[in-house]
């Protein structure tokens, strides 16, 4: 029997799953980890802090099984941050991460000086305050002794890869989100790398998601037990390997993801970008390209409100209140930018907002508010996809959020489509795993292979009088940002 470990480098943990050559998950592990907001709106966190869990986590994952089975590693991974490595590969500071709003001006200074049109023609994106990009003028500016001594600059998963293999690598789902690389090409591009002050060979080495990076140094096979013929390949960016590990490969596939972040992700085997750039255009991990949109706060809204604002971690026990009979009826309203906002909107400012409280609401009215304004938002990307012409009639779901059947119920209503349910839904860290079985040659693509492992458990169609309900409270959500958008200017 041959064994793959895919990691799922996340926000606030590591998730790491030992599967088997049929796809099936024999053990899984999860480490936390600090994250750290030195100001309002900042958030950072230690590559040293995801290494340790990593290590630990590799350990207790295998403590029962004979490691020489296992063959490949595959990492999935959060997304933009930026990784600064000196020249003996020391982290210089702690990583700026992808929700990190602290580039308002140099991502402001890209739009409008350097140009959205220009953006696009370079790297098929524009300029997002998460975006890595940003944050490198911003360390050219505001720490110019440590941007001095940048030899590598590397994603939070190329970080694990590198401390694992000896080799800096990334694959090219994850370095589109970078704003540095020419995503039709399949290259760095050498004009935003002279706007951002660096050069290509302080970039890593590029790879599709499924190809090999290297083996298993040899110190760190005899700390964790690894063979050291244990093939590691470049992973993929945490949507990209998502999508992976729910089948949302090859032509108009859709997968939303429920997690810290929201995204719509839309597979294509063809180069395409929105001429508004509301939506991203990216590499996809199976050779071949997706757009995507992306929120900064989903199940994290809920989170916030039922930990921080009603002190409790009960949340199936908060939302048994909300009925079928309630949705679609609720007054209450809820913007979730908690963060700040990037798909659709791309508003730094933008905060979170409750609008429509009366003297009879409820908390469950509030916590209602929350979970459809998630769906709402999500909603908008969904509506810059249809009006470039892709009709969506169905999507996987998966996250965290996804386990909750009263958020599933909001979302087919909302978006009134089919959401199918994958048999197994471990997110990137089930696609980090796929992508190490295409990388070993188990399976001849990321297509063979997710034909071959990814069956659906259930699907939710919507119901028609609900769906049209909520299409009346979309249309009146539709119209909050816009009148609250010159407030968020002044309400800092």
């Amino acid at each position: 029997m041959s064994y793959y470990i895919g990691i799922d480098l996340g926000t606030s943990a590591v998730k790491l799953l030992l599967v088997d050559e049929k796809g099936a998950i024999c053990g899984s592990v999860t480490k936390e980890y600090p994250l750290s907001f030195p100001q309002p709106g900042w958030s950072e966190q230690n590559p040293a802090d995801w290494w340790k869990a990593v290590q630990h986590g590799i350990l207790q994952l295998t403590e029962h099984l004979d490691k020489s089975q296992i063959r490949g590693i595959g990492c999935g991974g959060q997304m933009h941050g930026l990784v600064a490595l000196d020249e003996n590969d020391a982290v210089i500071r702690p990583a700026i991460l992808w929700n990190d709003g602290r580039t308002a001006e140099e991502t402001e200074y890209l739009n409008t000086v350097v140009g959205k049109e220009k953006l696009s023609a370079l790297t098929a994106n524009i300029a997002f305050a998460g975006f890595t990009a940003p944050k490198l003028l911003w360390m050219r500016k505001h720490e110019p002794e440590n941007f001095a001594r940048i030899k590598k600059i590397m994603l939070p998963k190329d970080y694990i890869n590198y401390r694992l293999t000896g080799v800096h690598a990334c694959d090219y789902s994850d370095a589109s989100g970078m704003l540095l690389l020419d995503v039709e090409h399949k290259c760095w591009s050498p004009e935003m790398l002279d706007i951002c002050g660096v050069t290509e060979a302080q970039m890593p080495r590029l790879f599709e998601s499924y190809e090999v990076i290297g083996t298993i140094q040899g110190f760190v096979s005899g700390a964790l037990g690894l063979p050291r013929d244990c093939q590691v390949v470049a992973g993929a960016g945490d949507n990209a390997a998502a999508a992976v590990g729910t089948g949302t490969v090859g032509e108009g596939a859709c997968n939303l993801s429920l997690g810290t972040s929201g995204t719509i992700f839309i597979s294509s085997e063809h180069f395409g970008v929105d001429p508004n750039n509301a939506l991203h255009a990216f590499a996809h991990a199976d050779g071949h390209y997706h757009l995507m949109g992306c929120m900064l706060s989903a199940a994290s809204c809920n989170k916030w409100f039922c930990d921080e604002i009603l002190k409790s971690t009960d949340y199936a026990g908060e939302q048994a209140p909300i009925s079928k009979e309630k949705l679609g009826r609720n007054r209450v309203y809820f913007l979730p930018y908690l963060m700040g906002e990037r798909s659709p909107i791309n508003d730094t400012d933008a905060r979170g907002t409750f609008i429509g409280l009366s003297m009879d609401t409820s908390r469950a009215d509030m916590l209602q508010a929350v979970l459809e304004g998630v769906a709402f938002a999500i909603r908008d990307s969904f509506e810059v996809a249809r009006s470039l012409g892709i009709d969506i009639r169905r999507s996987k779901l998966c996250g965290g959020g996804a386990r909750s059947p009263l958020w599933r119920t909001i979302f087919a209503n909302v978006l009134n489509i089919a959401l199918d349910i994958p048999q197994t839904e471990e997110g990137p860290g089930y696609g980090g795993a796929m992508l190490a079985m295409v990388g070993c040659g188990a399976y001849e693509s990321v297509e063979a292979c997710a034909q071959a492992l990814v069956h659906v458990k259930e699907t939710l169609e919507p119901d028609p009088a609900l769906a049209a309900r909520y299409e009346e409270r979309y249309q009146q959500f539709k119209a909050i940002y816009p009148a609250m958008k010159p407030l968020f200017k002044v309400l800092k």
